[in-house]
Parts: C-alpha cells; structure tokens; sequence
C-alpha cells in the first residue's frame, strides 16, 4: 500500500520483479546469497533519492525499478523520492538516515558533495553514491564502466559518420559523463583518428526544451552521430536525430523503439540489478567504503542493446568481437595522460 507524500517524506511501494535465479546470475559471488525469505530481512531499509522523475524510461526509473526489485529480493522495506533539486539533496538525505534507513541510494553523481556532507552525521547508515567518485567510512561509489560501452559506440559513429563530426550530449558534467565521452572519443579515433567530436553540457536531464535546443544546435555544427545521455529528454534528442535525418545512440534502456530510423543502438544499464547487488552486501554487512565498478564482464548488468536494421554485418562483428576483446583483458583501459590532464587510455594486451 503506497502513500504519496512531499520530497521530505517518502512513499512506500512494492512491486514483482526479475526473478531470483537471474539477479543470482546477474550479480552473485562467492561472498553472497539471497534471502530464502523475506522474514529474515526483517527491519533492513533501502532509501533512494531520484534527481528526476521515475517514469523517465532511462536513469531515474532504472533506480526506482532497483529498489523495488531489492524489497522483492531481499525483503527489504523500501523509500523514495523523486524530483530532488540540488538545493534539496542534504535535506532529503538527512531525512531518510533520521528515519532510520540502513541504506541510502543517493542516484547520481551530482549527489557527491550531499554525500560527503550529510554522511558523517549518521555513521549507522550507509550511503551509496550511484554514478559517484567519493569513499568513506560509511560511503560507497557504485559506478558502471561507462567508458566501455561509450568505446563500441564510438566505433560504431565513427564507421557510419559521413561529416566525420560526432557529438555528445549530456545534462551535467561529471566524473561518469566525462569518462563516458572520453571512452566514445578513444573508439571514434581507433576508427578516424582525426574525427572531431564536440559535447554540450544542458545543465538539466530532464529539460525536453534543453534537449532538443542542443540535438539542433549540434547538428547544425556538422554532427551526424549524436551519442545522448539524458533522462526524460533522451527521447526528444532521438526522435530530433531521426527528424534531421541523423544517427544516434540510446542510453540507459534500450531505446531503439523511440527513433528505429536513428538509433544505432544504446547503451543498456541495469541499474536496478547493480542496485540490489550492493544491497545484498550491505544487508549481509559485508558492504565496504570504497567504489565498486562494474563492466562488461557482467552483461546483464552493462552491455549493448539491439542493433539498429542500417548497420551492416561486418560492423556488428567488428564490435562483438571488440567487446569479448575487453571482457577478456586484451583490450584494457589505463590510467594516463594526455595534455597534461589524467584520463584513460586504451591498450592492446598480448
């Protein structure tokens, strides 16, 4: 039974998710099991705080839907609020461990500084920065290898551009954003290595307006291929693409419905499955302060959704094959510089 209250209060809410023998697969190992019964997760909270809005098709639903799965999994009792303001992220933090939440899912990496700040406060909670880059004594990252999947699409833009000019789309410029831009800038070079790739930063995920304003900014500039990651503007910047006659890539979920005469193909996070991994540890007690990563190496949780019907057979190949490349270590991504900034760079092994 759900109760829908203000940002700083909460609204309970269950529903059925995956099944137990696929979050197992997704995210289980050696050090976790899940729950025969809902009984023995007695009294464990899970708090989400969502920057936008749980109907978005993309990041904030994907963590609301993560929640929900872990109160199915785990029998855990859970909370959210959504719509949370920058201004707002303390406040709401502080509400969630005053209420007694185990722990607190703060989804998005614009969260960092609310974080560091309300975390100290409340030791017996522990909070999760999704998308973050922060650790602490009662602090955890849980970050996606963004990087990966953004190299196979920059693969992809830089073999189907015919301006060779790429763009990149994003609300805010982070930690996750900027290695998600650098990892499809590294897989458009090892294609063309003088193909220029332009980004913009809209300052809002969910701004439809924003969103569109910028897609036709960008593609009056040249851009061809626009590689998105936004929320509930994501679908404006597709369907723009597919308006103007240019390509992009979806993100998050798999978006190749919204636009199939545009997308190429998308970048599928679940988070939700990440969410209930982290969980799962925290439930056990055996959650630690210190950011976890997760790639390709667990497809069900980062991996490359359909392909779009306009790629040819040798491109898709050439992907797949370079994606069991990194899921093998013989492509790996390592900490460099380059102009002077640290960044990451690709390398063959062997």
């Amino acid at each position: 039974m759900g109760v829908h209250l203000s940002r700083r209060k909460f609204i309970l809410y269950g529903s059925a998710a995956l099944t137990t023998s696929l979050l197992l697969k997704a995210c289980s190992n050696s050090q976790t099991k899940t729950p025969t019964s809902a009984g023995s997760s007695a009294g464990f909270k899970i708090a989400i705080a969502l920057p936008g809005v749980i109907t978005d098709q993309a990041w904030n639903q994907s963590g609301y839907e993560g929640v929900n799965l872990a109160k199915q999994e785990l029998g855990a009792e859970i909370a959210y609020v959504e719509k949370v303001a920058q201004a707002d992220q303390a406040e709401v933090l502080t509400d969630f461990a005053r209420k007694g939440y185990n722990v607190v899912f703060a989804h998005g990496g614009q969260f960092d500084a609310a974080v560091e700040q309300v975390a100290p406060q409340f030791p017996n909670t522990f909070f999760v920065a999704v998308n973050g880059s922060i650790k602490g004594e009662n602090i955890a990252a849980l970050r996606l290898d963004h990087l990966q999947t953004s190299y196979l699409c920059g693969i992809i833009a830089a073999s189907v551009t015919k301006s060779n000019k790429l763009a990149y789309i994003a609300g805010q410029e982070f930690a996750a954003t900027q290695q998600e831009l650098r990892g499809f800038e590294l897989g458009a070079k090892s294609i063309k290595p003088n193909i220029q790739v332009i980004s913009t930063f809209t300052g809002d995920w969910n701004d439809v307006a924003k969103g569109k304003e910028a897609t036709l900014a960008l593609i009056s500039a040249g851009a061809d291929v626009i590689y998105q990651w936004l929320d509930n503007a994501s679908p404006a910047v597709l369907q723009t693409a597919s308006d103007k006659g240019v390509y992009a890539f979806g993100n998050t979920k798999d978006q190749l419905d919204i636009a199939p005469k545009a997308v190429l193909t998308s970048a599928v996070k679940r988070l939700d499955l990440a969410i209930v991994y982290l969980a799962e540890l925290a439930k056990q007690k055996k959650i630690t302060g210190q950011i976890y990563t997760i790639g390709l190496e667990r497809p069900v949780i980062l991996s490359l959704g359909n392909f779009g019907a306009t790629l040819p057979a040798a491109l898709k190949q050439k992907v797949l094959a370079t994606k069991q490349a990194i899921v093998d270590k013989k492509l790996i991504f390592e900490d460099c510089k380059e102009g002077g900034k640290d960044t990451r760079c690709a390398k063959k092994v062997g």
